[in-house]
C-alpha cells in the first residue's frame, strides 16, 4: 500500500455513529438513562472522563455477552459516513477511528465502513457477562491525542495533513494536535475552540474540505 497523502481521525459516538454505544448497552440492564445523563455530562466537560467512564461502566455489570448481537443491531452509522470513508480513499487518505467506546463493537463496525485504523476501550467480562470494569488503560482524551500522532507517524503524515473530526470535551487535545480540528455535531465548548464547525449532521459535508 503506497504512503498515505492526508490522514482523518474520527470520535465514533455521535460522530461517525449516531449512538451513545454506552447507552446501548446500558438499555440491556435497564440502565439507559441514568447513563445517559452521565455520558451528556462527560461530552459537556464538566466531569472528568476516566472516571465517568469507570462509574457509568460499573452499570454495565451483568450484561450478557450475548447481548452485543441486539446492540450492533441497533447502531446506526452517521449519515453519509461510508460515502465520506470512500472519498478519502479515493484521495489516497486513512481513516481511522478513536473512541472512548468500545471495541466490542467497533471490531465489527469499523471495518465495515472501511475504516483503516481503530482504538477504543475493552470490556472486562467473565462467565458469559460483562464485570463492570474496562479491561487496561481508558481510551481519554490524552489518549486520543496520542493515538492520532502516532498513526500519522507510522504512516508518514506530518500533522498539518491531518483532520480530526469529534463532539465532545474528549475530543479536544486530538483536535488541538490535528491540522485541521472539525467540531460535528459538536457540544457548545467543542464548538468554541474547533477550527471549523460543521452543524448538518451528515458527514458528506465534510468532503469539501479533504486535501
Amino acid at each position: 500500500m503506497p504512503d498515505a497523502r492526508f490522514l482523518v481521525v474520527f470520535d465514533a459516538d455521535s460522530t461517525l455513529l449516531r449512538n451513545e454505544v454506552i447507552e446501548l448497552i446500558a438499555d440491556e440492564a435497564g440502565r439507559g438513562a441514568d447513563v445517559a445523563a452521565a455520558t451528556e455530562a462527560a461530552m459537556r466537560g464538566e466531569v472528568d472522563f476516566a472516571t465517568s467512564l469507570r462509574t457509568r461502566v460499573q452499570a454495565l455489570a451483568g450484561v450478557p455477552l450475548a447481548a452485543f448481537e441486539r446492540v450492533l443491531a441497533r447502531v446506526e452509522p452517521t449519515p453519509g459516513a461510508a460515502e465520506l470513508i470512500a472519498e478519502i480513499h479515493r484521495r489516497g487518505g486513512r481513516a481511522a477511528v478513536v473512541s472512548g467506546g468500545f471495541l466490542e463493537v467497533l471490531d465489527t463496525v469499523a471495518p465495515a465502513l472501511g475504516v483503516d485504523r481503530w482504538r477504543a476501550n475493552r470490556l472486562a467480562s467473565a462467565g458469559g457477562a460483562l464485570t463492570g470494569t474496562v479491561d487496561g488503560g481508558i481510551v481519554d482524551a490524552a489518549a486520543k491525542a496520542a493515538a492520532l500522532q502516532e498513526w500519522a507517524a507510522a504512516e508518514g503524515i506530518g500533522l498539518e495533513r491531518t483532520i480530526a473530526v469529534g463532539d465532545g470535551a474528549n475530543d479536544l487535545r486530538m483536535m488541538a494536535v490535528a491540522g485541521l480540528g472539525i467540531a460535528f455535531n459538536a457540544k457548545p465548548a467543542v464548538r468554541a475552540q474547533a477550527d471549523l464547525v460543521v452543524g448538518p449532521v451528515d458527514l458528506r459535508q465534510l468532503i469539501p474540505l479533504l486535501p
